[in-house]
């Protein structure tokens, strides 16, 4: 596997390079030198044909090609968008990789619009082909650098010698900061090259990352790059072990869904779900870096809530909080909310000018049973009575010689009497006072939670306290799932085309029925770990999840090879695994870090102290550092870090304090990843919660180069057997 690097040096280029595709460049082994130039030169004249390519797009005039104001704002935000995609990062790499190779014909590089392989075929001269984050093209259209989702790059990930899918020169490229450096080639049909591990792939998978997560389109191996590039129409469970690179893998399915299948999810949408806000933070340069600047991204908290539109004031007892995320909630408010619906007490009259129309009580009741027998959500079925009674007062007006027409049906559909009888027998329903009524009031929870509920769970639904009103109640995140589910019964959640969701290992049923309803007519991608569910709720098994998620017989593909945490961390993390998650199979991973775990015992008066000086002794090491700890220790560990001056920014404090240092409470360490961690008092951690080792966990394998364990109290007998 030849290699070459170079000092970095600024490299300018006036014009485009003539179409390097298929011409003669200088000989790797004969000139090293002159094929680092060469591959420069290419990089500068991608650099200029983007920025062209940029320009050309800001000086579109289209202030007029809508046709009216709401068309020409859609346009202008359409090339808003194109211009954003077309950013280019001095700090990133424009291309990270080559190939060369004999392909068959296969789709426009530039565009993917279905997922299609291509093939190889030995008759063909060779071509090359440079992969990187976006398309690039010169002033012909020739492609300069080809987008890593396009049908072409994927033998740039997959290609083997075995079976190299028509590459004959894989090369990958080394970078420091902007600005090309080395490269490494991979002979894949020569036989008598031996394989050895990339030297270049390795330092990028190792490199320290400080500030947001980043994208791995560099390093993505072919096991990730098959759940990558699975078609639209397949929803995948991703089960994946720390380091293994779910939640990368998920975003880049999102930003390859976008690319192969753009016109429908442009219209459909796509969303990201992720535990909490901070995770959110964390994650949210990642598709903006692939040119995907549109994809919505939440909370499960924020998701519901814009439909709740409830105060959420309190957290929920373990006990309540789990049985409020049951499924079987969600027949418990089917029942509540058709409780409403009667049978008429008394005839119908309309009045039309000098002529009386009266629709007998049983005509009523027969249109209110044909109604309840079919398959339309609660509001939907009340809007239609309006027109079915009218209709049935038009019918007499027919038999009686008169000629009525729509908007006759209209006028008594609106009209008071039918108004009034809509109102009767089917009164309209308001998601958030319904289940006010239903921990509210002990008979009307009775009724619709007879067979499903217990008295016991019932009586732990019931507020001791009941609330005046929506807005005193004192609402929890789970109040406003069920919220959520009684909306959905009353109008359809409208559904977009693809969602992933993350740590979805900790979803409870009734949040797992939330989000599914928000892909009832797409796909999803289901990213998690049953050995990091943390919630009491948390999930045993995927196949539960995704049949909550309304996907049931979904796919379920397993990650356990780690790439970015150290063996060392790893084992010792998985000693915990026998007891969180006995099915799991250790993870396994390709990099070794001698002297990355260090077990430091401390006085329990002064771990604060000692952990304090910890994560300031880390700082001196390249990367971003976590100091983490059982969330009632913060507060301590705050105060030993602001009386020796050091900065830190304390995640979920809501403050925008930018330091290399974060201090973060175990509760929201999940997702995250950090260069360096100090862990600070493991038994802590565990006796904080009913899920505490695997918090535990979940807490020791955020490191990526190093972890430090600070205790005054043993460790937990878990990690010691």
């Amino acid at each position: 596997m030849p290699a070459f690097e170079t000092d970095p040096a600024p490299y300018a280029a006036d014009g485009l390079a003539p179409d390097a595709r298929s011409a003669d460049l200088p000989d790797t082994e004969a000139d090293p030198e002159a094929a680092l130039a060469a591959e420069q030169a290419h990089l500068a004249a991608s650099r200029t044909a983007l920025r062209r390519m940029r320009e050309e797009t800001e000086a579109l005039d289209l202030r007029d090609v809508g046709g009216n104001d709401v068309s020409n704002k859609l346009v202008h935000s359409l090339i808003q968008a194109r211009i954003a995609a077309l950013a280019d990062h001095a700090h990133a790499p424009l291309f990270f990789g080559r190939v060369d190779g004999r392909f068959a014909d296969a789709p426009d590089v530039s565009t993917g619009t279905a997922p299609v392989e291509v093939a190889a075929d030995p008759t063909r001269p060779v071509e090359r082909f440079w992969i990187g984050r976006r398309h690039v093209h010169d002033h012909l259209g020739d492609p300069m650098v080809v987008d890593w989702r396009a049908p072409v790059s994927r033998s740039f990930y997959r290609a083997t010698r075995i079976e190299p899918l028509g590459v004959e020169l894989r090369r990958r490229f080394g970078w420091t900061g902007g600005d090309l450096t080395a490269f490494e080639d991979e002979h894949l049909t020569d036989r008598d090259e031996t394989d050895r591990a990339s030297a270049i792939l390795a330092a990028e998978i190792e490199r320290p990352r400080v500030g947001p997560m980043r994208d791995i389109v560099a390093t993505i191996q072919p096991e990730q790059d098959e759940i990558v590039r699975a078609d639209l129409g397949d929803t995948v469970c991703v089960q994946g072990a720390p380091g293994t690179g779910k939640t990368a893998v998920g975003l880049h399915r999102v930003a390859w869904l976008l690319y192969a299948h753009r016109e429908r999810l442009q219209r459909s949408g796509t969303l990201v779900v992720g535990p909490n806000r901070s995770f959110l933070d964390y994650i949210q340069q990642v598709l903006p870096a692939l040119g995907e600047v549109e994809v919505g991204q939440t909370t499960v908290e924020d998701l519901v809530g814009r439909v709740a539109r409830v105060p959420v004031k309190a957290p929920d007892d373990p006990d309540r909080g789990r049985l409020k995320g049951d499924a079987r909630m969600a027949e418990v408010l089917r029942r509540a909310v058709w409780s409403g619906v009667a049978m008429p007490a008394e005839s119908l009259l309309v009045v039309r000018g000098s002529r009386r129309w009266r629709l007998p009580a049983y005509e009523i009741e027969e249109v209110v049973t044909a109604l309840r027998g079919r398959d339309v959500r609660y509001g939907a079925a009340r809007d239609m009575l309006h027109q079915r009674l009218a209709h049935a007062v038009l019918v007499q007006m027919e038999r009686a010689g008169e000629s009525p027409d729509d908007r006759v049906q209209d006028a008594v559909a609106r009209s008071k009497p039918v108004r009034d009888v809509v109102n009767a027998v089917w009164p309209a329903v308001d998601p958030a006072k319904l289940l006010l009524r239903l921990f509210s009031d002990p008979e009307f929870l009775a009724a619709n939670a007879d067979g499903i509920l217990t008295a016991e769970e019932q009586a732990l639904l019931l507020w001791e306290k009941p609330a005046r009103g929506v807005g005193s109640a004192k609402w929890t995140p789970a109040d406003a799932v069920l919220i959520d589910e009684a909306a959905d019964l009353v109008a359809r959640t409208p559904s977009v085309g693809h969602v992933v969701v993350d740590e979805a290992q900790d979803l409870s049923a009734m949040q797992c029925r939330a989000i599914g309803r928000r892909c009832t007519t797409g796909s999803a991608t289901v990213l998690g770990d049953i050995a990091q569910g943390t919630t009491p709720w948390a999930a045993a098994d995927w196949a539960e999840t995704l049949r909550h998620l309304g996907h049931e017989g979904a796919r379920v593909e397993e990650l356990t090879q780690g790439f970015r945490v150290p063996r060392e961390i790893l084992d010792f993390a998985s000693r915990l695994l026998p007891h969180i998650a006995p099915g799991l199979a250790p993870a396994s991973s390709v990099r070794e870090a001698p002297g990355s775990l260090t077990l430091r015992p401390a006085d329990a008066a002064d771990l604060d102290t000692a952990a304090a000086a910890d994560a300031r002794a880390l700082l001196g090491l390249e990367g971003s550092v976590g100091l983490i700890a059982a969330d009632a220790r913060i507060p301590a560990l705050a105060k030993a870090l602001a009386e020796t001056g050091t900065g830190f920014r304390e995640l979920g404090a809501g403050t925008a304090t930018e330091s290399r240092l974060n201090l973060v409470p175990a509760s929201l360490a999940k997702g995250l990843e950090f260069d360096h961690i100090a862990v600070v008092e493991p038994a802590e951690i565990v006796e904080a919660e009913p899920q505490g080792l695997r918090r535990l966990y979940v807490v020791l394998t955020r490191a990526v180069s190093g972890l430090v364990v600070t205790h005054s109290r043993a460790l937990p007998d878990e990690l010691t057997a």
